[in-house]
């Protein structure tokens, strides 16, 4: 069947094979009907004409669809609240304009506020405070400080005034009276205002150095150390301690049996030793050493980083701590700390210690003597760095005494797998500790061969390439391995055999230097010489 077509009529535009009406074709409806088809489409009154939202309907207007509004609205009341009359929300209005103030004042200065006061929120998402709600933190921030401001003047004026009286009263001939201004002093010495006020008075401090050398009073001794050990936070405050002349003081205190005492004095003498210009000579010249050394036999592993530090700055660059240190079994004590204790920060103060006193000719045997090279072999795996590295420095040092091979055969093989750590430093230190030990000691040169060790330093050759630092001292330590010794032609086979040749060669050829090429030399003949008399 054909498709049936369609022709315009007069007043008809054809589109397409569709009909579409002209505009004066259209039919002229009530546009009161054309609201209510609309409304009765979509099943809800728009309100407009019907005035839903605005007043009741009229009984002629009123249909199924008028109901349903009314019910939804009843809904709407039910779920979000009543609804107010003009006449209370302005009364709302007028009640939150008459406690503005009392919100103000509620964020920024709630004290001042009577208990039980109830003040109307003006919030209503939980979620977003109101204006005054965000102002309410920076406002008590800015309060508390101007009070600390405040507080820090009257301090300071508080303190200023009452130094010239303590001063008087740390000078009286009754210990009653010295001690309560000795307690007195030291609170004051507790904010930092009157501290400085303190700090800045010498008089006071030298009173308070002299009540304390006369006195016998367990509590006047508590008061000023403790004091003391509060200006030592400070520049000016060690200075002044230092020209009151604190430091013999403090280094008396060192023999206490109070632990806080203790605490405090050897708190403030090492503030004085890192930052105190003339200080290290004070404590020297009165027995300060020798006090620290004994100090070593303690338990508190805070208290023994602290001393431990204050040996190692003290013994730094000068012989005369080191042998008096010597003198008080001091790397005996040190190497006891390295075995007994598992502190991080004491091992690594201690090994500092011993790093210094390892350099010093007369106190290398007795570190060894006292199983140094043993107890520092234990930290070797350790987790910090830090201490691993110190570990190794003093090894190295300690190596080229004459050490007793049979006893450290754990340290050897444990400084062998280090020469493949990643950390160059470690690398330097693990090859040039080997080569020291395997220098003149066939049993020692036995034990690296057997633990792998010709393997391990042929691969740190080539890995470390031009490095002369690692490969000299690897060099070395396989001239070592490779003669005199009963088991000298396996290892230079075993060179041989990981491929140590090619390397070596490698090394007698720029950019190496004379002093490498010294020491490869004769290792390569030797090797080469006995490859010969293998083949043969």
């Amino acid at each position: 069947m054909e498709a049936q077509q369609y022709h315009a009529g007069p007043g008809q535009k054809q589109r397409g094979g569709y009909m579409s009406p002209g505009l004066q074709d259209l039919p002229k409806a009530d546009p009161m009907q054309q609201t209510m088809e609309w409304s009765h489409g979509y099943g809800m009154d728009s309100g407009i004409q019907s005035g839903a939202t605005t007043q009741a309907p009229s009984v002629s207007s009123k249909s199924l669809h008028d109901e349903d509004d009314q019910n939804m609205y009843q809904d709407w009341d039910q779920n979000y609240g009543p609804t107010y009359t003009q006449e209370q929300v302005d009364e709302m209005n007028q009640q939150l304009n008459q406690t503005r103030s009392q919100r103000v004042r509620a964020a920024m200065y709630p004290e001042t506020l009577e208990e039980g006061t109830q003040i109307p929120s003006t919030q209503f998402d939980p979620q977003h405070p109101t204006a005054v709600q965000r102002l309410a933190e920076p406002s008590q921030m800015l309060k508390h400080a101007v009070v600390n401001l405040i507080n820090y003047q009257d301090d300071a004026d508080l303190a200023t005034r009452a130094i010239p009286e303590l001063t008087k009263l740390l000078n009286d001939e009754d210990q009653v009276v010295v001690g309560q201004a000795a307690l007195m002093v030291h609170q004051l010495s507790k904010k930092e205002a009157s501290r400085h006020a303190i700090m800045n008075s010498p008089q006071i401090v030298a009173a308070l150095v002299r009540a304390m050398a006369n006195s016998n009073d367990a509590e006047v001794t508590k008061c000023v150390a403790g004091t003391l050990h509060n200006l030592s936070h400070h520049r000016a405050g060690l200075l002044t301690i230092w020209k009151s002349g604190g430091i013999p003081l403090l280094i008396k205190l060192l023999s206490s049996p109070i632990e806080s005492v203790l605490f405090y004095a050897i708190t403030t003498l090492h503030n004085l030793l890192l930052h105190q210009e003339g200080a290290k000579m004070a404590v020297r010249i009165n027995g300060g050493i020798q006090k620290m050394v004994a100090l070593l036999s303690k338990e508190n592993v805070k208290f023994l980083a602290i001393t431990t530090d204050c040996l190692q700055i003290l013994a730094y660059g000068n012989q005369e701590s080191k042998l008096i240190i010597l003198a008080s079994n001091g790397p005996a004590m040190l190497v006891h700390i390295m075995r007994t204790y598992t502190y991080e920060k004491l091992l690594w103060t201690t090994s500092r210690v011993l790093k210094v006193l390892s350099v010093c000719p007369n106190n290398k045997p007795a570190i060894c003597e006292a199983g140094g090279i043993q107890a520092l072999g234990m930290h070797l795996a350790h987790q910090s760095n830090r201490l691993v590295q110190n570990c190794l420095w003093t090894l190295r040092n300690l190596s080229d005494a004459n050490v007793k091979v049979d006893d450290i055969e754990g340290v050897m093989q444990m400084l062998v797998q280090l020469l493949s750590s990643n950390d160059i430093n470690v690398v330097t230190c693990a090859a040039g500790i080997l080569s020291n030990l395997t220098c003149n000691s066939p049993r020692a040169k036995m034990i690296v061969c057997q633990i792998g060790g010709i393997e391990a330093l042929v691969g740190t050759i080539l890995q470390a390439r031009d490095r002369e630092d690692i490969t000299e001292p690897a060099i070395c330590a396989l001239r070592h391995l490779t003669s005199r010794h009963p088991e000298s032609e396996m290892a230079q086979n075993a060179v041989r055999l990981h491929y140590g040749l090619p390397a070596v060669v490698k090394l007698l050829h720029p950019p190496s230097r004379w002093p490498l090429i010294k020491v490869v030399s004769p290792f390569f003949f030797m090797t080469l010489s006995s490859f010969f008399r293998f083949s043969h």
